[in-house]
């Protein structure tokens, strides 16, 4: 009995899981189920623009059916409208199923998409608008006195909508940065027409920069108003991190100095030169003194706030990485140091 109600339990949980996962990004179709979809959506538009053809071709061409004020009449004008909304319907899919896919970038990929939905949404009003109203001045006028009014209405998200164009034109932050932004710190999963989604990582409970399992939703339009820090800016998405032991004022700094530099450089030495390199590269077209930056692992020490010397080393990461690596390297140089207990004299017993 009690497994049984551990296993609902589970299942609960699970669904949850689901449920929340698919509020952040809709889940990924079997290739079977999403080809099977695909079809049934081609023969939908196919089959309804051949009708809507074979409408159009009969009512408003050979006017096979003729009323009193028909050749004026809304109804006339009907299959025209539903022609063009199933026309660029079908226009819009077809660039989705051939044209996005050989895009090599996954951003551009998704950013592109973005912006052909909402010119076909665009054209649609505009489109059927037109025909509607026998009149493309009129329809394009009635757009616009639609658009100012709604607009008007909903400021905020149209401020949050000139705040996704800035995203796309300036792009502070694309799908897959880690970004800071206020008290949100992320890795970004999902830019939309009025609102960003990130995967915290940090946050209230965690100390490090491990995901925290939640997600945060902030509207486009703080991107206008807020400082964003990116670390996965693409020229350089690197980020300087570092490590910091307190040792006793009689310790021996040289060797404390030489030891860890020749950790963290077996560690990173290769990968960080690299980057440095980038970095340097960058800086050079900048009046910034690019030959200020070490190109290994540096060493620094300072009198702390109690009765302990401060040593930090200092080496370039990944932001992703940040953690991981860090961990990696306070067990290596705990055990080098150690090594040598009467050259480095850490805190002991109560004096920590």
């Amino acid at each position: 009995m009690k497994q049984s109600e551990q296993a609902v339990e589970h299942r609960q949980k699970k669904d949850e899981v689901k449920k929340a996962l698919a509020q952040a990004a809709p889940p990924e179709a079997s290739p079977k189920s999403a080809t099977h979809r695909r079809n049934l959506v081609w023969v939908g538009i196919l089959g309804g623009l051949f009708v809507l053809l074979g409408a159009f071709w009969l009512l408003v061409l050979k006017e096979v059916v003729t009323l009193p004020g028909w050749s004026d009449s809304l109804t006339r004008r009907v299959p025209l409208a539903a022609l063009i909304l199933v026309g660029l319907l079908l226009a819009e899919r077809l660039v989705e199923t051939f044209a996005i896919p050989k895009i090599t970038s996954p951003v551009s990929r998704y950013n592109i998409t973005r912006v052909i939905r909402l010119v076909t949404g665009v054209l649609i009003l505009g489109g059927a608008g037109t025909a509607l109203f026998g009149n493309f001045y009129t329809g394009l006028v009635s757009l616009g006195v639609v658009s100012i009014i709604v607009g008007l209405a909903v400021q905020t998200p149209m401020t949050s909508f000139f705040g996704w164009i800035y995203i796309l034109a300036r792009a502070p932050y694309r799908v897959g940065d880690r970004v800071k932004i206020d008290d949100a710190t992320g890795d970004v999963i999902e830019v939309n027409y009025l609102d960003t989604t990130l995967w915290e990582f940090g946050g209230q409970y965690l100390s490090t920069d491990h995901p925290s399992g939640r997600i945060i939703k902030f509207p486009n339009s703080k991107v206008l108003s807020s400082m964003v820090y990116n670390y996965s800016w693409p020229l350089f998405p690197y980020v300087w991190n570092e490590i910091k032991f307190n040792i006793a004022y009689e310790s021996d700094l040289e060797f404390v100095a030489k030891t860890m530099k020749e950790v963290v450089e077996e560690h990173r030495g290769e990968l960080m030169a690299k980057r440095v390199a980038v970095f340097r590269d960058l800086l050079a077209k900048t009046p910034v003194d690019e030959l200020s930056v070490n190109d290994k692992p540096e060493v620094v020490f300072r009198p702390s706030e109690n009765t302990w010397i401060e040593v930090m080393v200092r080496y370039l990461v990944l932001p992703k990485h940040a953690g991981r690596v860090k961990t990696e390297l306070v067990k290596a140089l705990l055990e080098r140091l150690n090594q040598a207990p009467d050259k480095v004299l850490f805190p002991k017993g109560p004096s920590r």
